[in-house]
């Protein structure tokens, strides 16, 4: 059985591609095989990391709807895989790609291929908060039960509370409690040390292992990445995402 992970968010910007960028990274550090694709047809951040090997897959044609032939064709992949599989997708087709992917049952046809579809996504603080917590909800009404949850807590643009709530606190998990299978907290950082390591690894799509590798870099820019992985894939670990 594969575990086939998808990321579904309808706000840009919230770090959807760093977190299957991360989760990719978490695979190989664990020697574990995964494919990587980007779907998403405006940005492509994830397919940027040369050292995941992501493959790009336009599944938006110039109408902006779902392209079936190259959909059909990431099923038959999904079909015959022998390794899990990493599907980030952009905001832009987010729409057009939840309706088709509930309209045509394939959260269904996935476990009857004996897969596991798991549905990330991601929340976060300042003003999106509103926006991924609504977008969570909608995803956890509208999917079948054959999927299940991972939520990205994601505080990089601001604390994830809303009058004085926590995100366990909020209605939007309350209601949908069972069904999500784990949360990931994305370490909160220091802007001015941590952050800013972490920001720069990213505006250059290179991984935590080739940052560490990289003798251009301080030593303390290199250990602050050190400790960034470490608390990442521990949230992962607890996650039970492999």
């Amino acid at each position: 059985m594969a575990k086939i992970h998808t990321m579904l968010q309808g706000k840009g910007g919230v770090g959807k591609s760093f977190g299957c960028s991360a989760l990719a990274q978490f695979y190989n550090f664990n020697d574990r095989q995964v494919t990587c694709i980007d779907t998403d047809p405006v940005n492509a951040t994830f397919a940027g990391y040369e050292a995941l090997n992501v493959q790009r897959l336009e599944l938006m044609n110039a109408q902006k709807q779902i392209n079936a032939r190259n959909f059909d064709s990431l099923i038959e992949t999904i079909s015959t895989t022998d390794r899990d599989i990493i599907i980030d997708n952009g905001s832009t087709s987010f729409v057009p790609l939840t309706h088709y992917l509930i309209s045509n049952g394939v959260p269904a046809l996935i476990k009857e291929m004996g897969h596991e579809l798991v549905i990330h996504t991601v929340v976060t603080g300042g003003q999106a908060l509103f926006d991924t917590v609504s977008g969570l909800g909608q995803l956890a009404s509208q999917f079948p039960q054959e999927a299940e949850f991972v939520v990205w807590l994601n505080p990089f643009w601001g604390a994830i509370e809303h009058e004085g709530k926590t995100f366990e606190q909020m209605k939007a998990y309350r209601d949908n409690k069972a069904r999500i299978s784990s949360i990931v907290h994305v370490p909160s950082l220091d802007p001015d040390t941590f952050g800013k390591d972490l920001s720069n690894m990213l505006q250059d799509r290179v991984t935590f292992d080739q940052a560490i590798a990289n003798t251009d870099l301080s030593i303390m820019n290199r250990q602050r990445l050190k400790l960034i992985r470490s608390q990442l894939f521990s949230q992962l670990e607890t996650a039970g995402v492999l």
